[in-house]
């Protein structure tokens, strides 16, 4: 998913904080029911077949399941139960069989069916829907074909519930790790009539129905947002009562809250407070599968040039951005993370201003005024700023190049990557599941989430046979292949570190589920 990483004008809510009486806070909660976590800002969608970043996610992975859920405190993060009781594949692993628990109720109390699970993914594959993340199911059988208007009846793409109410799919070609996807919040069942009934304001408090431990009570657009206990989840209920979710996107005000006992979690801190944050003792590091990189539009000029993009690889020192930063993070040539099947840290484009500089001479830009101009975007947040600075410098040094550097809100960002991607644009990817499936899907021509413009059959064509074979030092050699071809032959991408995350949580926190996925889920956590 996508990384927004953490600006809202935080004086309202910093004056608000300290004027609430001990032990209560605003929208009548109260402290010690209630755990306070920063989003960071406004999540941009609570529509699960839409929405595509880390923040709607956090929300949603915990108003909603899908039909397996990870088991958080697993050091494997193994699938169990959720929606489903049990799975088992056919021998090939082409066709999976699921089925469904009994008795779970939405929270208007209508039953949950398979049916409903076979209508979001009917929605989250409908062109009309737009969804980024469609390619997400293209693995089951004329999925891709249904989404592309190929197959116009959804009858005939590869789920089904069979005559013993068991959901059936069946997969273009085999795939041992299909069910971790199924954790993904675009594949959670939906309720068709409520989207239907409220349109565009279906996720508004007082509309949406979900399933989850928690519900929408809550949503004050660019302030706070929150969540409910679910008295009527199917399984162990919630331990705390409230979440409170603030949007808080400058640093110094959330280290302020957290410093002081008025926030819990804050899930980014900013590179240059670690060394006096780490000697806090609510100071915690984790391993992350995330990578951070930045993408080149080869639409236009001067990108669609690969030797220009090639360029400006290799005349960025990365040991130098992750030196500035001091935050534990590993510099990424290649493309899958550290910690990942597939990776390899001799992959990739390596440092070399001299290579570089004489790469975009004879890419026809001796005269760098020859060059259009260039802007490098990131969203708002002083780390990503610093990083933009420091690559800002870098390619003035190395090539002589006058880059411009602008930045914007998330919500803003996420639709100038849709609609106007800038020359050069950061992004950050966290796994979705832990297989590097997940990231080299990002770059497939089909993938929405590929907004370089870039696009190789031949790197298609690996992706999947990497992601449907049983056999792993195949998979390693296919990732290794594609790897090749996105971070040294076509080089749409400019990968930068993989990392860990640093975060700050309040002591009366306990069972916080902090793992490589930065998958928030809360029912378990309790507080003293």
């Amino acid at each position: 998913m996508k990384r927004g990483f953490l600006t809202i004008c935080a004086l309202t809510l910093v004056s608000t904080l300290a004027c609430t009486k001990k032990n209560k806070l605003d929208y009548g909660l109260d402290v010690k029911d209630t755990l306070r976590i920063n989003l960071k800002s406004e999540p941009p969608s609570l529509d699960w077949s839409k929405s595509t970043d880390t923040t709607s996610s956090t929300v949603e992975n915990n108003i909603m399941e899908g039909l397996v859920e990870y088991n958080l405190a697993d050091p494997e993060l193994g699938v169990i139960p959720a929606l489903a009781t049990e799975w088992k594949p056919s021998k090939d692993a082409r066709v999976w069989t699921f089925t469904l628990r009994k008795g779970v109720k939405w929270t208007d109390g209508v039953e949950f069916t398979g049916q409903q699970v076979i209508d979001g993914w009917e929605r989250l594959l409908n062109p009309a829907t737009a969804s980024e993340y469609a390619y997400f199911l293209f693995p089951v059988k004329n999925a891709r074909a249904y989404n592309g208007g190929k197959i116009k009846d959804f009858k005939e793409v590869g789920i089904k519930m069979n005559d013993k109410g068991e959901l059936v799919i069946e997969l273009e070609k085999p795939m041992s790790f299909f069910p971790m996807t199924l954790t993904h919040h675009a594949t959670f069942p939906i309720r068709k009539d409520v989207v239907e009934k409220h349109g565009d304001r279906w996720t508004d408090p007082d509309k949406i129905q979900t399933l989850g431990p928690y519900k929408l009570k809550v949503w004050d657009h660019d302030k706070a947002l929150i969540l409910e206990r679910n008295e009527d989840y199917y399984g162990e209920k919630a331990k705390i009562k409230n979440i409170y979710g603030y949007m808080i996107n400058e640093f110094s005000t959330a280290m302020n809250l957290i410093e002081n006992g008025r926030l819990d979690f804050q899930e980014e801190l900013e590179a240059k407070d670690l060394p006096r944050l780490r000697q806090k003792p609510g100071y915690k590091q984790t391993n992350s599968l995330m990578s951070y990189y930045y993408g080149f539009n080869t639409r236009k000029p001067p990108f669609d040039n690969v030797n220009v993009r090639k360029a400006f690889v290799h005349a960025v020192d990365r040991k130098q951005i992750t030196d500035l930063m001091a935050a534990g993070h590993s510099p990424l040539t290649g493309w899958i993370p550290a910690g990942m099947l597939g990776y390899e840290n001799d992959r990739g484009l390596k440092y070399d201003p001299v290579l570089a500089a004489k790469m975009l001479d004879e890419a026809g830009f001796k005269d760098r005024k020859k060059l259009p101009k260039i802007t490098l975007a990131f969203n708002t947040n002083e780390n990503h700023q610093r990083i933009a600075e420091n690559v800002q410098a870098q390619l003035k040094k190395n090539l002589g190049v006058e880059v411009q550097i602008a930045n914007e809100e998330w919500k803003v960002y996420l639709k100038r990557l849709q609609n106007d991607t800038p020359n050069i644009y950061r992004m950050g990817w966290l796994a979705d599941y832990p297989d590097p499936s997940t990231f080299a899907e990002l770059m497939t021509s089909y993938s929405e989430n590929n907004h370089t413009g870039w696009g190789s059959k031949k790197y298609d064509e690996l992706v999947v046979g990497a992601a449907s074979s049983l056999d792993k030092e195949k998979r390693k050699a296919l990732y290794s292949q594609l790897q090749k071809v996105l971070t040294e032959d076509e080089v749409p991408v400019l990968p930068i570190y993989s990392g860990v995350r640093q975060v700050m949580l309040n002591e009366r926190v306990q069972n916080f589920p902090l793992t490589p996925l930065e998958r928030w889920v809360f029912k378990g956590v309790s507080l003293k």
